[in-house]
C-alpha cells in the first residue's frame, strides 16, 4: 500500500537515462520498417542510388575532369554520404515525438530522450550504410584509401550535428506553425542538393560563384572532408570554424526554442489546426 522511494545517485540516474535512450534508439531504428534489416537495406539502397546517379551524370556531362585527382568514387562518396547524414539527421529530429505524444505519458520519457534517440538512430543507419557501400567497393572493385580517416569521420559527425541543430530549430517551430515545417524541410533538402557543393570542388570556384555557396555550413564541411580524404587536395576556400560556430549557435537556439515550446504546447493545438 505504501512505498518508500529510494533516491538515486547522479551516476545511477545517468545510467538509467542512457539505458532509456538506447532502448528508444532501437525502437526508432525499427520504426521505419517492421524488420530492422529491411530498414537498413533501404538506407543503403538510397546511398547506392545517389552514387550511381551522380556517377552517370558526371560521366555523361564530361565533368569527371573537374573532380579531385584520385579515386572518383571516394570523391562522390565524400559529398553524398555527408549530405545524406545531414539531411537524415534533420528529418529524424523534426519527426521525433513531441510533448503531446502518447509516449510522453510514461514518467521516465521526455522530449530530450526522444530527440536524442531519433538523432542517434539516424546516425547509426547512415554509418552502417556508408560502411557497407565503402566495404563492398573496397572488396569488390578497388581498395579505398583515405588520407586522414579520423578527420574525415570528424567531418561526418559535424555534418550530423549540423543536421541535428537545424532540426532542433525547425522542431521548436513545428507546434506553432506546422504547415511551414514541411515546406522548410523540403526546401532545405532540395536546396542542399546543389548548395552543399558536393558536385564540384570549392578551390575551382570563382569569387562570384563562391559567394553563392559559402553561406552554407554544409558546403564548408564537405570541402573540409575532401581535404582529409585526399592527400593532394588542400581546401583553401572553406573554413572549419564557420560550420562549428553556426552549428553551436543553431543548437542553442533550438534548445531554447524547444524548452519554450514544451512549456506552452497543448494537446488541443493539433485538434484546432
Amino acid at each position: 500500500m505504501f512505498t518508500v522511494e529510494k533516491r538515486k545517485s547522479g551516476f545511477n540516474s545517468a545510467l538509467a537515462i542512457m539505458e532509456l535512450i538506447y532502448h528508444n534508439t532501437v525502437r526508432s531504428v525499427r520504426r521505419g520498417h517492421r524488420h530492422a534489416v529491411i530498414g537498413l537495406l533501404k538506407s543503403i539502397l538510397q546511398t547506392v542510388i545517389l552514387v550511381i546517379v551522380f556517377y552517370v551524370m558526371f560521366s555523361v556531362l564530361g565533368m569527371r575532369g573537374n573532380a579531385i585527382r584520385g579515386d572518383f568514387i571516394v570523391y562522390l562518396m565524400s559529398g553524398i554520404v555527408i549530405f545524406m547524414v545531414n539531411v537524415s539527421a534533420l528529418g529524424a529530429v523534426v519527426g521525433s515525438e513531441g510533448p503531446t505524444s502518447a509516449m510522453m505519458l510514461h514518467a521516465p520519457m521526455n522530449t530530450a530522450i526522444a530527440i536524442c534517440s531519433s538523432a542517434l538512430a539516424s546516425l547509426y543507419t547512415q554509418v552502417l550504410s556508408a560502411a557497407v557501400v565503402l566495404g563492398v567497393y573496397h572488396i569488390g572493385f578497388e581498395p579505398v584509401h583515405i588520407d586522414d580517416p579520423i578527420g574525415a569521420v570528424g567531418m561526418f559527425l559535424l555534418a550530423w550535428l549540423n543536421g541535428v541543430s537545424v532540426g532542433m530549430v525547425i522542431l521548436a517551430i513545428k507546434p506553432w506553425w506546422p504547415a511551414f515545417v514541411s515546406i522548410a524541410q523540403s526546401i532545405y533538402t532540395r536546396a542542399n542538393m546543389i548548395a552543399s557543393g558536393k558536385m564540384f570542388v570549392a578551390n575551382t570556384l570563382t569569387y562570384t560563384m563562391l559567394k553563392m555557396f559559402d553561406w552554407n555550413p554544409l558546403f564548408h564541411i564537405i570541402d573540409q572532408a575532401r581535404g582529409y580524404a585526399f592527400i593532394n587536395y588542400y581546401p583553401m576556400k572553406s573554413s572549419l570554424t564557420y560550420p562549428i560556430y553556426v552549428t553551436l549557435a543553431l543548437l542553442m537556439i533550438g534548445l531554447m526554442g524547444e524548452f519554450f515550446t514544451r512549456r506552452h504546447v497543448s494537446a488541443s493545438w493539433s485538434a484546432g489546426r
